[in-house]
């Protein structure tokens, strides 16, 4: 299978996933009551606990589709930055394979160590209801 192909198919997985995301999304906010209310109803067979569920695996899904989607034009993204978006004219040969690799490996950790904090700092400072 050529890489075109690859990256259509790819690009369709994203698509079916964000619609089917879009669905489940608008289901849980226009169809089903508040979920404080929503306990016993069902939407074909499902009740809100696990369109909930559906929604986050959607979630999760369309993050690692778009992440793979990155990692495949990778090499576009670092030669744009290095041609259009650095103003440096003496750096404008385009970083190695080794150091594209490392920028993006520290991106990632960059981003997912940012998200890691803020679920950190969410899980300290929430606050329970006064009953």
């Amino acid at each position: 299978m050529s890489r075109t192909v690859y990256n259509f198919l790819l690009d369709v997985f994203l698509f079916l996933v964000l619609v089917s995301l879009l669905f489940a999304s608008i289901v849980l906010r226009f169809v089903f009551p508040v979920p404080a209310t929503a306990t016993g109803w069902k939407l074909w067979g499902l009740g809100h606990e696990t369109w909930t569920n559906l929604q986050f695996a959607l979630i999760t899904l369309l993050v690692l589709a778009v992440l793979l989607h990155v990692m495949l034009h990778w090499s576009w993204v670092c030669s744009i930055w290095v041609t259009k978006l650095r103003r440096h004219p003496e750096r404008n040969t385009k970083p190695n394979e080794g150091t594209q690799t490392l920028w993006g490996v520290t991106l990632l950790i960059a981003v997912f160590a940012i998200l890691g904090l803020l679920v950190g700092i969410a899980q300290l400072t929430i606050e329970s209801p006064n009953v």
